[in-house]
C-alpha cells in the first residue's frame, strides 16, 4: 500500500485538486476537473482505516465513528494546507482530501471588475458568494478578506469550517474560529462574534435559519458580513434566504435584504478547452435601488433583467461571462449552453462571433 505522504506529495506535484481514498478503488485524483485513476491496486478497509489514522487524530476518529464523518485541516510539511473529509460508507472508512492553494490570487487575477472591490470598504453589509461545491468560493473569500487584512485598520472574525487559509495579522486583525475546535455551530459563533468588537465577520456558510436572521442582523447593525450559499443565481440566492423564513416574517425579511444585502456574486469553475486548469464564470448583482424594490415588492424574478442592464454599476451576467470566455477560446460551446441560466440569451449574445484560437 502506497503510504499517505507519498499520495499527498503526488496530489502536490501533479497539480490535482483532489484526492479520494474508498474501499474497493485504488486512489483517485482529481485532475483538471477529471478524476483519474492511481494505477496501483484497489484500496481494502484496513489500508483505508490506515491511511486515514495518518492524518487524523484518535478524537476525530471517534467522531467519525459515533457520528459518521468528521471535517478538519492541517497543513503538510508546513508548506501546504489540505482540507479533509473522512466519512464511513457501507461502514468503511472513506476520505476526501482538497488541496488549499498555496498563493491567493488576486481580485484582478480572479477576474473581477472595480465594483468588488469597493465592496470591500463598505462599513456594513452582507456580501454573499454563491455557487455548487467546488466553485471556488472559500477562496474568492479567502482572497477579499486579505485584501481587507491587507488595506484597512479592521477587526476580522471568520467562522469556518475548517480552517482552510490561514491569515497573518497586517493592517488589520483576523481572529479565525473553527467549528468543532473552537465553537459548536456557525449561529453560535456568528451570535459570539458580535460581542467581540469585529469590524469584518466572515460566516463560511448559512446552512439554517438562526445563521441566516442573525447574518442579516449583524449587516444591519455595523457589520461588514460576508457568507456563502449553495446557489447559483442572484434571484435564486434572494429566493433561498427568504424561504428559509416562516411565511409571517417573509415580508420582513424581504424589506431588510432589500437595504442590507449589498451584492450576490454567484462563481462556476470550468475546464479550459485547452486542457490548461479551469476558469471561474461569474454572475455579479450589485444592490441598486432599483434592485432593492425588486426584492423588497416579491419581484426577484426580475433581477436578471437589471443585471443584464447594469454593467455601469459593475453587474455581469452569468451568459455575458460564459460567451466572453468563449469567444476567446476558453470553453466551449456546450459549456456555455449547459451552464447558462438563459441558453437562449447565451446564443443572441454569441450571434455570428467566432471563438479566437488560443495560443
Amino acid at each position: 500500500m502506497t503510504p499517505m505522504e507519498d499520495l499527498l506529495r503526488l496530489v502536490i506535484d501533479e497539480g490535482a485538486s483532489d484526492l479520494h481514498i474508498s474501499v474497493g478503488s485504488p486512489p483517485v485524483l482529481r485532475l483538471r476537473g477529471e478524476l483519474v485513476k492511481l494505477e496501483i491496486a484497489p484500496l481494502t478497509a484496513e489500508n483505508t482505516e490506515t491511511l486515514a489514522r495518518a492524518i487524523t487524530s484518535d478524537g476525530n476518529m471517534q467522531r467519525v465513528n459515533e457520528e459518521g464523518s468528521v471535517d478538519f485541516g492541517f497543513s503538510f510539511r508546513g508548506e501546504n494546507r489540505f482540507r479533509v473529509s473522512v466519512y464511513r460508507q457501507k461502514g468503511f472508512i472513506g476520505i476526501a482530501l482538497r488541496l488549499v492553494p498555496r498563493r491567493l490570487l488576486t481580485l484582478d487575477e480572479i477576474g473581477f471588475p472595480s465594483a468588488v472591490r469597493e465592496l470591500l470598504s463598505l462599513p456594513r453589509g452582507l456580501v454573499l458568494v454563491t455557487g455548487p461545491t467546488g466553485s471556488g468560493k472559500t477562496t474568492t473569500l479567502a482572497t477579499m478578506i486579505d485584501v481587507i487584512n491587507s488595506t484597512k485598520r479592521s477587526h476580522i472574525i471568520t467562522i469556518e469550517d475548517p480552517i482552510e487559509y490561514y491569515h497573518d495579522h497586517r493592517v488589520g486583525i483576523v481572529n479565525q474560529r473553527e467549528i468543532g475546535v473552537d465553537l459548536p455551530t456557525f449561529a453560535d459563533g456568528l451570535r459570539r462574534a458580535l460581542r467581540q468588537d469585529p469590524d469584518v465577520i466572515l460566516v463560511g456558510e448559512m446552512r439554517d435559519l438562526e445563521t441566516m436572521e442573525t447574518a442579516i442582523t449583524a449587516a444591519e447593525t455595523g457589520h461588514l458580513v460576508f457568507s456563502t450559499l449553495h446557489t447559483t443565481g442572484a434571484s435564486r440566492t434572494v429566493d433561498r434566504i427568504i424561504d428559509a423564513f416562516p411565511s409571517d416574517q417573509q415580508e420582513m425579511i424581504r424589506t431588510q435584504l432589500s437595504t442590507n444585502l449589498k451584492a450576490v456574486i454567484s462563481q462556476l469553475l470550468l475546464p479550459r478547452i485547452d486542457g490548461k486548469g479551469r476558469v471561474a464564470a461569474f454572475e455579479i448583482m450589485i444592490n441598486t435601488p432599483s434592485i432593492a424594490a425588486l426584492i423588497r415588492d416579491n419581484k426577484t424574478f426580475r433581477i436578471s433583467n437589471d443585471i443584464l442592464t447594469g454593467s455601469k454599476y459593475g453587474m455581469v451576467s452569468l451568459e455575458a461571462s460564459l460567451v466572453n470566455h468563449y469567444l476567446n477560446g476558453l470553453i466551449s460551446y456546450e459549456q456555455v449552453v449547459t451552464k447558462a441560466q438563459d441558453p437562449q440569451a447565451a446564443i443572441q449574445l454569441i450571434g455570428d462571433s467566432k471563438p479566437r484560437k488560443v495560443r
